[in-house]
C-alpha cells in the first residue's frame, strides 16, 4: 500500500508577505525553511532558479541528498549568516544562510539563491532587518505550535500508560477534542535515538518530522508524543495494517531521520503488537519498546523490530537488561563452544533445533548425509551431557542459543 506523506506545513500569510518584501527588494529567489530544510515559504522566481528550487516547489522539499548536504555543512549550528556552495551534481545554486533563532532557538533558516556568492551592504542589511522580522513571527508562531504539541503529547501518553484511570479519561477527552476517530484498530510505534544530538531541539524537530507524515494518512489517524531521545507514535486504523505495510512505514522513518540528523543519532524502530481497541494502546506501547530493544540488539533487524516477528525472543527482551547477560547461557552450551569443533557443531545443533528436529530437512539445509548428521548429533550429547530428544533439553539448548544472539558484539545497547 502506497503511503500518502504530508508536506511541510505552510507558513502563515504574515511570513509570505516578509518573504515576498524581500524577495523584491533584492530581486532574487528567497525561502524560508525549517531547521529540517523543509520549506515553509518561497518568493517568486528572479530568473535564478535551479532544479533544487524548482523540486522542492513541486513536492514540497527538497530531496535527501541535498537535505543531507546542506544540514553537513553545519548550518543549523552558525553563529551568523553565511555562504553554501552550490553543486552541480545535486542541481544547487549558492544560497545566502540566515539562521533564524529567537535567545538561542533554532526556529527555520532564511536562504537567498546568489550565485555569484557575493552581496553588498545594502544587500546583508536588508536580509539581516527581514531576518529578525522572521525570527520574531515564526517565534509567536511557534509558541502555538508547541502548546499544541505538548497536549498531544500528554494524551498519547496517559493513552499507553499503566493508569487505568488516566487511559479512560485520556480516550475520552481525546474524542471529546476531536483528536480520536471511531477507527478502533490500534498499532503503537516506538523511535529511539541512541543518543539526543548536542542540539536537543533539533533532535526533537527530526522526530517530529520523520513521524508527522504519518499522522493522518488515507488508513490511520496518528497523535505523536516526542521527548528528547523517544518518540512515541499511536495510530488509529479501520483494520490491522499488513506487514508490507508496516515494514514500509519503518524504512521511511528511519530514512528521514538519517537524513536530518545523520549516522550519529543511530536510531531503532519498535512496533507493538496490533491490537482491535483503543484499549489495547498500552499494550502494544509496552511492546514496542521490547521490539526497540531487540533493533538496538539484533543488527539482523536492520534497526526495525517488530513485535509480530520477534517469537521467542519477545520474552527472552523483557529480563531486566542488568539481568541479560552471559550468565544466561546455560553451561552444556558453553561446554560444546570450548570443545574441538565446537563451531561445527553450534552450527549443526542450531540447524537441528530450527527444524524442528528434523533429520532429513536438517542434512539437506547443511548439505551433509544423514550418516555424517548422526555422528554430530551424537557427539553433541555426549559433549553436553544432554538427550537431544529430551523436549526439556532442546528448549535448553535453543534459549542458550537466542540468548547468545542478543549477546552478540553489538547487539548490547540498552533501550
Amino acid at each position: 500500500m502506497t503511503v500518502r506523506l504530508q508536506r511541510a506545513r505552510p507558513g502563515s500569510p504574515e511570513l509570505q508577505a516578509l518573504v515576498d518584501e524581500l524577495a523584491e527588494r533584492l530581486g532574487r529567489s528567497v525561502a524560508v525553511d525549517d531547521p529540517l530544510v523543509r520549506m515553509v515559504c518561497t518568493s517568486r522566481h528572479f530568473g535564478d532558479e535551479d532544479p533544487v528550487r524548482i523540486g522542492t516547489l513541486l513536492q514540497g522539499r527538497a530531496d535527501n541528498a541535498t537535505i543531507r548536504y546542506v544540514l553537513a555543512q553545519g548550518v543549523t549550528q552558525w553563529p551568523r549568516a553565511g555562504f553554501i556552495d552550490g553543486r552541480d551534481d545535486l542541481g544547487l545554486l549558492p544560497r545566502y544562510v540566515v539562521p533564524l533563532r529567537v535567545r538561542g532557538h533554532l526556529l527555520g533558516l532564511l536562504l537567498v539563491v546568489v550565485p555569484e556568492k557575493t552581496l553588498a551592504e545594502h544587500e546583508t542589511r536588508a536580509i539581516a532587518r527581514a531576518a529578525d522580522a522572521m525570527a520574531a513571527q515564526m517565534h509567536g508562531e511557534h509558541i502555538a505550535t508547541d502548546t499544541r504539541k505538548a497536549d498531544e503529547r500528554d494524551l498519547v501518553l496517559e493513552l499507553v500508560g499503566t493508569d487505568v484511570a488516566a487511559r479512560t479519561a485520556a480516550r475520552r477527552r481525546g474524542r471529546e477534542l476531536g483528536l480520536l476517530g471511531a477507527a478502533e484498530h490500534v498499532l503503537v510505534t516506538v523511535v529511539q535515538l541512541s543518543c539526543a544530538t548536542e542540539l536537543v531541539r533539533q533532535s526533537e524537530a527530526a522526530l517530529w518530522g520523520a513521524l508527522e507524515g504519518f499522522r493522518q494518512t488515507r488508513s490511520a489517524q496518528g497523535l505523536i508524543a516526542i521527548g528528547k531521545e523517544r518518540a512515541t507514535m499511536l495510530q488509529l486504523r479501520d483494520r490491522p495494517p499488513g506487514q508490507d505495510e508496516v515494514t514500509a512505514q519503518s524504512a521511511r522513518i528511519l530514512d528521514e531521520l538519517r537524513t536530518f540528523l545523520g549516522p550519529a543519532a543511530d536510531p531503532v524502530i519498535g512496533v507493538g503488537g496490533r491490537h482491535p481497541s483503543l484499549d489495547g494502546a498500552w499494550t502494544s506501547y509496552e511492546q514496542a519498546l521490547v521490539a526497540a530493544r531487540a533493533a538496538r540488539r539484533l543488527p539482523t533487524l536492520k534497526s526495525a523490530g517488530d513485535w509480530d516477528l520477534l517469537g521467542e525472543l519477545a520474552v527472552l527482551l523483557q529480563l531486566p537488561e542488568h539481568a541479560l547477560n552471559a550468565s544466561l547461557v546455560p553451561k552444556p552450551l558453553l561446554t560444546l563452544s570450548d570443545t574441538h569443533g565446537g563451531d561445527r557443531l553450534r552450527d549443526t545443533l542450531r540447524c537441528f533445533l530450527e527444524h524442528a528436529g528434523s533429520i532429513p530437512r536438517t542434512a539437506d539445509t547443511l548439505g551433509i548425509h544423514r550418516t555424517s548428521l548422526y555422528y554430530r548429533l551424537r557427539q553433541i550429547q555426549e559433549v553436553t551431557g544432554l538427550d537431544l530428544d529430551d523436549g526439556a533439553h532442546r528448549l535448553t539448548l535453543h534459549l542458550g542459543l537466542r540468548i547468545e544472539e542478543l549477546l552478540a558484539p553489538g547487539g548490547d545497547g540498552a533501550v
